[in-house]
């Protein structure tokens, strides 16, 4: 919207300001997107929201693993706790 109607508007910040009220966000985070958007299509440098997605995956994938090792972890003890007191009731 804001690439649209930029042409009506004598900055882009103006335009901004005035289609962020029209949406009912604040124009910080219309700007943000704006500047997000044009990166992605490389008329700015910086990461692109495919590029910031492949970052943060290993992260997210490490987080999970040391979550289903701690599950595994605890459930090995949980088990071993009831074998020792089978052996003891026989």
């Amino acid at each position: 919207m804001v690439s649209e109607a930029g042409s009506g508007y004598p900055s882009q910040w103006a335009a901004i300001t005035s289609i962020a009220a029209k949406i009912g966000c604040t124009p910080e985070t219309l700007r943000r997107w704006v500047r997000q958007q044009e990166t992605d299509m490389g008329q700015r440098p910086g990461l692109s929201s495919a590029e910031q997605e492949r970052m943060k995956a290993p992260e997210r994938e490490k987080r999970e693993l040391r979550k289903a090792n701690e599950i595994l972890r605890l459930a090995s003890a949980f088990f071993a706790q009831a074998e020792l007191g089978r052996r003891f009731k026989s």
